[in-house]
């Protein structure tokens, strides 16, 4: 979900002190953010307060870690998503909706067939070193992602070329009908259209060049990345005259930061802080259902987990509401499947739950187990230590499956490693989640088709691979909502992905800031957004 990252750390007089995190803001709030929350902060502010970090217009936002790289096609971390997509643009991009709409592309034409989409690029648009923004630049990005193989690289499997006619048009051409196509180069991740000089010279790793709102001003690492209003942006340009971003891994400091007025937006917010910062009359608190979700996955070439019934037997043994519970403290909608209520793509599914209560769902649990062959089992359960929500999660799944005889061994390891690992398929089962998905092509094919680049289980249904196929080329809305309807349980009866939960997308803002929305895919944009120090209202 993301990639390793080096976490701002807290000063030695607070990270010594052995406190969770609801024994810490209490003890941060009784002694007042001087104490705890400034010597904490004082480590992640950007910059002293003069300049650009310090004007009054620009917005300090904390989020809850460093990324790992600027170069928006290489990394796949959250944290340089929330950085970079005030950077760059893509040619086409989700509104609020999460419907395609134009970004740099100001408009397209589909032949009857979707096999072939032409895009008009938007006149005058400039990169931030002042040069003009041509076709052969998409081109070019798209290019480096295909040729070098690079994360979002799955997104074009069906693209049988990409041209420039011109300066101003980009034309896509598909094997066969395409109405994922938008989605797939819409979304943010791995898909930002990028200056070929600054690629080429490698100063995208350092000072990336982009054409989006906001420009790279500068970065003090491990501490916070300055970003300044790109006036000239095709939308206008931003209201505000930057963005601070500082890094902020305690959550609890980043909520009692924002309290204080030292921040004036931040999503490193514990869940069991939500209603003290509702009951803040100087705070909004944004929270809407994301199109995320949270999983397990076993291992199909390790044994037992190869065996449908051992797989649903930790299934059954799950208990879903629980977890949210616990994990989410109420904001977490458990789903047996990947696709939240809140999409059109929704399929309702219940196999694990219906008409059993919780006795009966161990029990169902223990009879699969012993049709397989055992009377108790053992699995390790692999998570990383930087995202706590997993650890969290794996404690709960370790008490339920213990009720049906399933010893849960949890592994907790940096989140590098834990991604060797599972490129190397050593694990039994491991637990993370998905983010960034917009059509039910981004949900299921690249996890659960055969030849996907993340089905790192090696999960293979023959009937499976068909209808993912099928999914990425039917036209038809109404038969492709069964597509996905009919694939979507066969992949979770085969315990493919054992699905827990969609988390809610939530962030708090200072009443200064004006005119944001929190989004359900998570985007964090600043594009829009409008500072007023003189008041709240």
């Amino acid at each position: 979900m993301t990639d390793e990252r080096q976490q701002c750390r807290s000063s030695p007089s607070v990270s010594s002190i052995p406190l969770n995190r609801r024994r810490f803001f209490t003890l941060s709030a009784a002694a007042g953010v001087g104490v705890f929350g400034v010597s904490a902060l004082s480590a992640c502010s950007p910059g002293s307060g003069s300049g650009l970090a310090g004007s009054a217009n620009t917005i300090r936002a904390a989020i809850a870690g460093e990324p790992d790289q600027l170069d928006p096609h290489k990394t796949s971390a959250y944290f340089s998503f929330e950085v970079l997509e005030n950077v760059f643009d893509t040619l086409v991009e989700p509104n609020e909706k999460l419907e395609m709409v134009p970004a740099l592309a100001q408009s397209w034409q589909v032949n009857p067939e979707e096999t072939q989409y032409v895009f008009t690029l938007r006149p005058n648009v400039r990169w931030h070193n002042g040069e003009p923004l041509t076709a052969s630049d998409v081109v070019y990005s798209y290019r480096r992602i295909i040729d070098g193989e690079l994360s979002a690289s799955w997104r074009f499997d069906n693209v049988a070329t990409i041209t420039a006619p011109d300066d101003a048009h980009v034309v896509i051409t598909t094997r066969t009908p395409s109405p994922n196509l938008l989605s797939s180069i819409g979304g943010f991740k791995g898909l930002a259209i990028v200056n070929k000089r600054n690629v080429e010279s490698g100063q995208i790793l350092t000072r990336p060049i982009g054409t989006g709102p906001f420009s790279f001003e500068s970065r003090s690492p491990a501490t916070s990345i300055v970003l300044k209003a790109n006036p000239g942006h095709w939308s206008g340009g931003p209201h505000v005259d930057g963005v601070a971003f500082s890094f902020i891994s305690q959550g609890t400091t980043a909520v009692s930061s924002l309290r204080s007025g030292e921040v004036d937006w931040t999503d490193a917010i514990p869940a069991q802080q939500l209603r003290i910062l509702d009951s803040d009359d100087e705070i909004n608190v944004g929270t809407v259902t994301a199109n995320d979700y949270w999983y397990v996955a076993m291992n199909f070439a390790r044994k037992p987990f190869d065996d449908r019934r051992v797989r649903q037997a930790v299934a059954y043994a799950i208990d879903r509401k629980s977890i949210a519970q616990v994990v989410g403290y109420g904001t977490a909608t458990p789903n047996q499947l990947a696709i939240p209520k809140t999409s059109p793509w929704f399929t309702p599914y219940d196999r694990f739950t219906a008409g059993l209560d919780r006795a009966a769902a161990v029990n169902k649990s223990r009879s699969l187990l012993r049709d397989a062959g055992h009377s108790s089992l053992s699995m390790g359960l692999m998570v990383s230590t930087e995202y706590p929500e997993t650890v969290t999660a794996a404690q709960v799944i370790a008490s339920n499956l213990a009720d049906a005889g399933i010893k849960v061994t949890i592994e907790q390891l940096d989140f590098g490693v834990w991604l060797d690992r599972q490129s190397a398929g050593q694990f039994d089962s491991l637990l993370m989640g998905w983010l960034g998905n917009i059509d039910p092509d981004d949900f299921y094919y690249a996890q659960h088709h055969s030849g996907g680049t993340s089905n790192s289980q090696k999960y293979s249904n023959p009937e499976v691979d068909r209808l993912l196929d099928a999914g990425r080329t039917e036209l038809d809305v109404g038969r492709r909502k069964q597509i996905y309807a009919d694939v979507s349980s066969r992949i979770a009866d085969d315990v493919s992905y054992l699905y827990l939960y969609n988390p809610s997308a939530t962030q708090a803002f200072s009443k200064s800031v004006r005119d944001y929305t929190v989004r359900a895919d998570k985007a964090v944009r600043f594009r829009n957004a409008r500072l007023d120090r003189g008041g709240a209202s």
